[in-house]
């Protein structure tokens, strides 16, 4: 996105002046506040700018976050999950369970 004007256009542009022309003083009033206005709106763009920066990388980041985050699949059944536990239960309880 760009703009037309700067801040510093805006001050430093100079008006003719005629016979029925405006209040200068009222005039450069105004465009203070209008320099003020684009002052603020040129910080607030680039904070935005620098946030998008930032959200954009932590989505392109998260894709390879959720892989690393994943367990690996083993390929297990449930037969041999089961098969597992009741080794486990042998070897915790040993023959108490099976008496």
């Amino acid at each position: 996105m760009e703009f037309k004007l700067k801040a510093s256009d805006i001050l430093e542009k100079e008006f003719k002046t005629g016979l029925r022309g405006y209040n200068q003083e009222e005039v450069d009033v105004f465009l203070d506040d209008i320099i003020q206005d684009y002052e603020a709106f040129e910080k607030r763009l680039a904070q935005l700018q620098l946030e998008n920066k930032k959200l954009t990388e932590q989505l392109e980041e998260l894709p390879k976050r959720t892989q690393a985050a994943a367990p690996p699949q083993t390929g297990a059944t449930n037969f041999d999950i089961l098969k597992r536990l009741s080794h486990l239960e042998k070897h915790v309880f040993g023959s108490k369970l099976y008496e």
